[in-house]
C-alpha cells in the first residue's frame, strides 16, 4: 500500500488499532466518548469485568496513546486523547479512498 504524505507511518499506528481491537477496550473507549472523564469506579459500574481488569484495559490504552488519566481530589480519573482517535480515523479514511480507487480500476478492467 503506497504511503499517503499526510498519514503517519502504519509502524506507530500498529498500536492504536491493537488497542481498539479488544471488545472491553472498545466499550471503555465509547463510554469516555459518551460521559467525558470518568473514574475506575464509574467506568467499572455495570460492567462484567473486575476494576483490577479495566485498570489493565486503561493501560494499554494508554500506553497506545488513546487516554490519560489526572488525579481529582483522591480519584484518577480517565479522559480521552482526541488526536489519537482522530489519527485512527484518518487512517480508516485513508485505507477507505484506496479501497475504492482499487475497487474503480478493477470495475474499469472488467468492463474493458
Amino acid at each position: 500500500m503506497r504511503r499517503h504524505p499526510s498519514a503517519p507511518s502504519w509502524k506507530d499506528s500498529a498500536p492504536l488499532f491493537a488497542a481498539l481491537g479488544d471488545e472491553t477496550r472498545l466499550r471503555v473507549v465509547a463510554r469516555l466518548c459518551e460521559e467525558g472523564p470518568l473514574s475506575i469506579t464509574r467506568l467499572t459500574e455495570g460492567a462484567d469485568v473486575s476494576r483490577q481488569a479495566v485498570t489493565k484495559h486503561l493501560q494499554v490504552l494508554a500506553s497506545a496513546g488513546l487516554v490519560k488519566n489526572a488525579r481529582d481530589g483522591r480519584e484518577n480519573v480517565w479522559q480521552l486523547e482526541p488526536r489519537r482517535l482522530e489519527e485512527a480515523r484518518r487512517l480508516l479514511d485513508l485505507i477507505s479512498r484506496e479501497w475504492d480507487d482499487t475497487l474503480g480500476r478493477l470495475k474499469d478492467f472488467v468492463e474493458k
